[in-house]
């Protein structure tokens, strides 16, 4: 399967928000329609931190969408980028798409002189960690979550 990787835009919307669905149902998170239309939002307002990239095949079909942003790291006196989420079409899996996402957010830091691109994943989910295997370092480090 072909796949192409290229910055979300306004005309994705309606594709954009079924995968956003998928991915919040993936991962066992009660989401509403009016939390997919902040995040699009953001997405399409450039003073926003967060961008978005979405993988099509060869026919134009959106089968996969991918967010990101950049942080500082203070220790390292650096920008680097936090890829937040990232899914594909589970009848797209195996296409390719994962790979291509990650990698054109690659892109994106390299053009943008970050330091790093850092994600997290859920610890069972073993298809996409057996992806991320192959094109990143599972680091040392535990994270943690504290409602303020």
């Amino acid at each position: 399967m072909s796949v192409t990787v290229r910055p979300v835009a306004a005309q994705d919307r309606s594709a954009w928000d079924i995968l956003y669905q998928g991915y919040a149902t993936f991962y066992k998170v009660d989401q509403t329609a009016e939390m997919r239309d902040r995040v699009f939002g953001w997405l399409m307002d450039a003073s926003h931190e967060t961008s978005g990239l979405v993988a099509q095949d060869a026919q134009g079909k959106l089968i996969g969408l991918t967010h990101y942003r950049p942080f500082a790291s203070p220790l390292r006196a650096a920008t680097s980028c936090f890829l937040d989420d990232l899914f594909v079409d589970p009848d797209a899996r195996g296409s390719g798409a994962a790979q291509a996402l990650i990698n054109g957010v690659a892109e994106v830091a390299r053009t943008k002189g970050w330091a790093v691109v850092r994600w997290i994943t859920a610890d069972d989910n073993y298809r996409g960690r057996g992806v991320y295997d192959t094109l990143a370092t599972r680091t040392m480090w535990i994270t943690y979550d504290m409602k303020p």
